[in-house]
């Protein structure tokens, strides 16, 4: 929905609030039309339920205001003496037009002191579990959130089985756009094959199903900071069209909301604005080779000839770092490394040997964006240009496949081409102006990656945040502690800081003792 309907959807909200609630705020001691005047009427409920005024801030929250509004519901029939199990029950099933029947048909009275305790145990729990999930959801939503390496795309940057904490502020957080959803869950149920929310996925239903008008429009809190060259993001893959992303061939393609798109984590290497080419696997911004700290791992794949003699598993592991790749049927590798581990590699006696493995320039690999006469591919590719907010391109048959999708689907135009006429929103268009900016995103695993040279540019709508922090990392079944609690960002060697977290939170709970026993003497 627009704003504008988003807005008549809020009165008629109140209108309803109105008519449900005017006799309770009689008998609460107010004045009918104090529950007619949105916000202040919610200003004034707080004072009926004696809760404090900052919930209301909770209310106009996507996705936590689905916990709050039940919450509320409980909490205005309780304060009319409805405490009743049954009572509970029916105000959460009907959606709180239970009130109705307590404002209209039930004789009640208001109960000024009531007891805001819990009156049993259980009650105390799923007041103390709803409460945490809400405080849970603020944090997971516009400050950090937790994220698993999934996959080798940044292999030896960052590992499969590494744990990181994603900050939202760095960009700025984004406003969810679907606003009904379970919470701290993104696409799926876990254990299950079921969408985490509402939404109706079919191409054909994108624009005309009523669960898709349940849409909020694209906001962004402020950020502190621009995305930079070289930064490692977390964002929405923007062709996701995958039920599940392991699954590469679904019995049809999903349409998702952007929230929703599968969560990638790659290194920008190309900012908006920026020019783009890829050359024998280097990467050259506005001509001029990237160079990265010495905490980017860039890996290729290389053919080791070693004449059939092996080298022991210890040495690859230990001495050359290798983590993907092996021994051949001839005897001899196929290893993904690094250049310094490929000239490290080449010295042992044995090899006699080391080739990088490149597609040559001028033949088609099929990437982005998918026009074969180019010839690019994954390690020859392009130059390209990265659009940025604001600038204009000339529109031809040539340069329409770069922009297609991002006209149509990123900045929600309807794009028609008839020949040599291409039509924007029915209009004859020679130009396009961009509405935002956009990146190129790339994993440092070179040639084991599906990224940006696949699926093409990535919107800033779609930046989810920034990793700053390595909390835990397994391999397999063993904690790699020396990554434990290590920065994502920074130059030199990674330090582990988990001894200072460990101590912090010794420290505390010594603190803590000390405190409630000082409490209990007194």
């Amino acid at each position: 929905m627009t704003f504008t309907q988003w807005f008549i959807f809020f009165l008629i909200l109140q209108v309803i609030h109105f008519l449900g609630t005017w006799k309770l705020y009689i008998k609460a001691g107010r004045q009918a039309w104090e529950a007619a005047i949105p916000v202040y009427n919610a200003v004034i409920l707080m004072k009926i339920i004696n809760r404090p005024w900052w919930w209301i801030i909770l209310l106009f929250i996507p996705i936590v205001n689905l916990l709050m509004f039940p919450v509320i519901w409980v909490e205005t029939i309780r304060s009319f003496g409805k405490n009743s199990r049954l009572d509970t029950v029916l105000v959460i099933l009907t959606l709180g037009l239970y009130i109705f029947y307590v404002n209209y048909v039930v004789d009640v009275e208001y109960i000024d002191d009531r007891s805001l305790k819990p009156r049993t145990v259980a009650g105390e729990w799923i007041s103390s579990i709803v409460f945490a999930i809400i405080a849970a959801t603020l944090v997971h939503t516009y400050v950090m959130q937790p994220y698993t390496i999934p996959s080798s795309s940044l292999e030896k940057t960052l590992l499969i089985g590494d744990f990181l904490f994603v900050s939202k502020f760095h960009y700025g957080a984004r406003v969810p756009m679907t606003t009904v959803a379970l919470p701290m869950v993104h696409d799926t149920i876990p254990k299950t094959k079921s969408k985490s929310y509402l939404f109706d996925d079919r191409i054909d239903k994108k624009d005309t199903s009523w669960k898709n008008k349940l849409q909020l429009p694209y906001m962004r809190l402020p950020g502190f900071q621009k995305i930079k060259r070289n930064d490692i993001v977390v964002f929405n893959q923007p062709a996701d069209t995958l039920l599940d992303m392991n699954d590469f061939y679904p019995d049809r393609n999903y349409y998702k909301p952007i929230d929703k798109k599968t969560n990638l984590v790659k290194r920008c290497v190309a900012i908006a604005g920026d020019s783009l080419e890829i050359r024998d696997g280097y990467i050259y911004i506005n001509g001029k080779r990237t160079t990265y700290n010495d905490r980017a791992k860039i890996q290729y794949n290389f053919n080791v000839n070693t004449g059939g003699e092996a080298i022991s598993p210890a040495a690859l592991a230990n001495r050359y770092n290798v983590r993907e790749g092996g021994r051949m049927q001839d005897g001899n590798y196929y290893l993904t490394l690094t250049d310094d581990e490929a000239a490290l590699l080449a010295k042992n006696p044995i090899v006699k040997s080391i080739t990088k493995t490149m597609q040559p320039k001028g033949r088609d690999g099929g990437v982005f964006p998918q026009v074969p006469s180019l010839g690019w591919n994954t390690d020859n590719f392009g130059p390209i240009y990265i659009p940025k907010k604001g600038e204009t391109v000339k529109l031809t048959k040539e340069s329409l496949p770069f922009y297609k999708r991002l006209i149509s689907e990123y900045e929600h135009n309807d794009l028609i081409v008839n020949g040599d006429e291409i039509l924007i929103n029915g209009k004859d268009a020679d130009s396009y102006t961009f509405r935002q900016d956009y990146y190129w995103m790339m994993g440092d695993n070179r040639q084991n990656s599906l990224d940006a040279r696949r699926w093409g540019y990535v919107p800033f709508d779609h930046v989810v945040g920034k990793p700053v922090l390595i909390w835990m990392s397994w391999e397999g079944m063993s904690p790699r502690w020396e990554r434990f609690f290590t920065t994502v960002g920074g130059d030199g060697k990674p330090v582990s800081y988990f001894k200072w977290f460990i101590g912090l939170l010794v420290l505390w709970f010594v603190f803590d003792f000390v405190r409630k026993k000082r409490k209990d003497n007194k």
